[in-house]
């Protein structure tokens, strides 16, 4: 490939991270180096005997059909690989007892589905064996893997590099990482977040218009973000019409003087309507822990709206008090859009620099951007933790100033009339 600006590998991007150490609260800087993504000016693999092969994982997000784009035509174009594979149904899609068949991609049957929500391969959740993926990769002759998913996807693409490490094999595996709720560790944005802000942000909107169409009119609205609560909180910012946002991170408390009903019953009173945003891992403990697990293993969210709705609907008629409340849900419908025009942009670049990473023999990495610069994340450090908000960070800060919600919404049982607890 001709490229005027190859970059070299012993250039690096630096992060420094602030942690804080036990008890004493006392600050370490630590330092991490990366590689800076880019197309080298040396091949390991031969373009026209290279096989690559791509999948998608886990829940739809916006922009996934943009990776796959950007893949296929940087493979292609740049770089006149053999062929291209598309593994159908997740990592379903490698274990033949499922009988899903592969899809060849070419230029040509990629070139408009950036304008279609979803993903062209579908996806699937739950672990598959990674000797059975490998033993398949083997079989196609596959050079390259790219892998689009979230966190259990990046944790199942490390198995996968450490038994092909294991078996020797000449095989790149490269993430590119997907999670709508923003929460992959040490990826700054990913893919997807942008358009679903936006998208929140219509719902917010439309819970608002509707709070003020009727006396005491309370919107509602349910965001995803099963451990982090970065979509609700950024539309919050976005749309300066919330009363109160109640995320993973911020524990409260239903009940008592300063619990979420008397906050809402204030704001009531004062300004007449309200508008509440509520990501869907918001306020676990306020409910009965559940024993079911969803095919990725992650515990079944409770209903956290259903729960406040209720307790509501039970402290307004306690004190005589008509009130109107809309519930809004749009989470599939944000799941399921194009990417806009910032994402689509962004996953250009993370697909062209995934094809980058493969070609020069990079592996057992994934594709992000951090201070402006993409770059080589080691699939160690980005598999099996996820970021959250800081709620004594200046951005919750900020989020909790643009509410005037109260700092702290806790317990005090004595003070709600009925005594109704809010556990179920």
């Amino acid at each position: 490939m001709e490229c005027a600006l190859f970059i070299k590998d012993d250039q690096r991007v630096q992060l420094f991270v602030a942690n804080e150490e036990g008890e004493s609260g006392s600050m370490s800087m630590q330092t991490y180096d990366f590689e800076p993504a880019g197309p080298r000016s040396s091949l390991y693999f031969d373009p026209p005997k290279t096989k690559c092969a791509i999948v998608t994982c886990g829940g739809l997000c916006p922009g996934i059909n943009d990776v796959i784009r950007a893949l296929v035509m940087t493979a292609h174009h740049s770089y006149g690989v053999a062929g291209i594979l598309g593994i159908r149904y997740g990592l379903q899609g490698f274990i033949p007892e499922f009988g899903h068949h592969l899809m060849e991609l070419t230029p040509d049957k990629v070139a408009n589905i950036h304008e279609f929500g979803g993903t062209i391969l579908s996806s699937s959740r739950g672990p598959q064996s990674p000797e059975d993926i490998v033993d398949a990769l083997e079989r196609m002759n596959v050079s390259v893997l790219f892998l689009i998913g979230g966190d259990g996807t990046m944790q199942a693409s490390l198995k996968i590099q450490e038994e092909v490490a294991k078996r020797k094999l000449k095989l790149s595996v490269i993430g590119i990482p997907k999670t709508i709720d923003n929460d992959i560790n040490f990826v700054p944005r990913s893919f997807g977040f942008d358009t679903a802000v936006e998208k929140a942000t219509e719902a917010i909107r439309c819970a608002h218009t509707e709070a003020l169409g009727a006396p005491n009119g309370i919107g509602m609205v349910k965001l995803m973000g099963r451990e982090a609560g970065f979509i609700a909180a950024q539309a919050t910012l976005a749309l300066k019409d919330v009363n109160f946002v109640l995320i993973p991170e911020d524990p409260f408390e239903i009940h008592g003087q300063n619990g979420f009903l008397q906050a809402l019953d204030d704001r009531i009173r004062r300004r007449g309507h309200a508008v509440v945003v509520v990501a869907e891992g918001a306020g676990q403990d306020l409910l009965a822990a559940s024993s079911e697990t969803d095919a990725s293993g992650n515990p079944v969210l409770r209903d956290i709206c259903g729960l406040l709705r209720r307790e509501i609907d039970i402290y307004f008629k306690s004190k005589n008090t008509e009130y109107t409340l809309k519930f809004i849900d749009p989470s599939y419908i944000i799941r399921s859009i194009p990417a806009n025009a910032n994402d689509r942009v962004y996953c250009g670049f993370l697909g062209q620099n995934a094809v980058h990473a493969a070609m020069a023999g990079k592996t057992g990495m994934v594709v992000s951007k951090l201070h402006g610069h993409y770059i080589h994340l080691p699939l160690s450090l980005v598999a099996g933790k996820r970021k959250s908000i800081s709620t004594v960070s200046n951005y919750w800060q900020a989020v909790l100033q643009s509410t005037g919600q109260p700092v702290h919404m806790k317990t005090n049982l004595d003070q709600y009339p009925q005594g109704t607890t809010c556990k179920i």
